[in-house]
């Protein structure tokens, strides 16, 4: 009843090493390319509208927090070039876009193993694909927020900023972020069952410490450090950077924020893989 693709147990240094972690999970590209659609379609399974509620569902929580936040409370951007409530709702969509592509991963990470014990239990499967497939189903409805984002923007504006082609270097840090804490907390759900109210809750904090409806420099100074503390925060900043404000991403941030966030990958991965075996033990 093994649950290792190998019988050999690899050492630590072997699962840290990124080309070996690369070259494992392109070996099983055509499961976690199973594994995405399924994602992506079981979401909205059954329903009458389909992945049509994937359009739906961004543009309604728009509405909503631009009623609350633009016109109940009446908050504007200092940095917008109009100050409009238009603008406002496009540049806290940006901000929930991006920020719903770590709530999604992060969220589901802690069910992912106890949700498959056929998968623990009865064969061999490469488990480690589980939190691939969640980051590439929010992804894929990440992408459906962008082109409905970069749409209001172009007609507002009338105009798409050529910076945008450096999106997916911006995109990074989440990526190798959400890929670290999805191996990382899917492996310690699995020992411990409570870190899912644990995860809820943190993921709840950081939807308010993060930048989404209010801007850094609304911030007092003595509470800003806490905020810059947020991984989350300076990839949104750069997010709205390069698609809102047609500015270069600050390339400090950036680098700094690849190297901490693929450390975390490579820790989370090597966690993962080293821990594992023992999951059959528990489910």
């Amino acid at each position: 009843m093994a649950t290792l693709i190998t019988s050999r147990s690899e050492s630590v240094w072997h699962y840290l090493n990124p080309i070996a972690m690369v070259r494992n999970l392109w070996q099983h590209r055509d499961l976690i390319r199973q594994f995405t659609k399924r994602e992506i379609e079981g979401r909205y399974r059954g329903s009458f509208l389909g992945l049509f509620w994937s359009f739906i569902n961004p543009l309604v929580l728009l509405l909503i927090y631009t009623f609350v936040f633009g016109i109940v409370f009446k908050s504007r951007w200092p940095e917008g070039p109009t100050g409009g409530l238009g603008e406002f709702a496009i540049i806290i969509f940006c901000g929930l876009v991006t920020y719903n592509v770590f709530s999604e991963c992060v969220g589901k990470a802690s069910n992912l193993v106890i949700q498959v014990p056929n998968y623990v239990k009865k064969v061999v499967f490469p488990l480690e694909i589980l939190p691939v497939s969640v980051l590439g189903g929010a992804l894929f409805h990440g992408g459906i927020g962008l082109i409905i984002l970069l749409t209001a923007n172009l007609l507002m504006g009338g105009r798409l900023n050529w910076t945008i082609v450096f999106l997916p270097i911006v995109l990074l840090p989440l990526i190798f972020l959400c890929l670290g804490l999805g191996w990382f907390l899917s492996s310690l759900g699995t020992f411990i069952r409570d870190i899912n109210y644990t995860v809820a809750l943190i993921v709840q904090v950081l939807f308010f410490l993060t930048p989404i409806f209010y801007s850094l420099s609304a911030v007092p100074q003595a509470a800003r450090s806490l905020i810059y503390l947020n991984p989350l925060t300076s990839i949104i900043e750069n997010v709205r950077s390069i698609l809102l404000w047609g500015t270069l991403p600050d390339w400090q941030d950036i680098i700094t924020s690849i190297i901490l966030s693929v450390t975390m990958m490579l820790l989370g991965y090597a966690w993962f893989m080293k821990t594992k075996k023992a999951f059959s033990d528990v489910i």
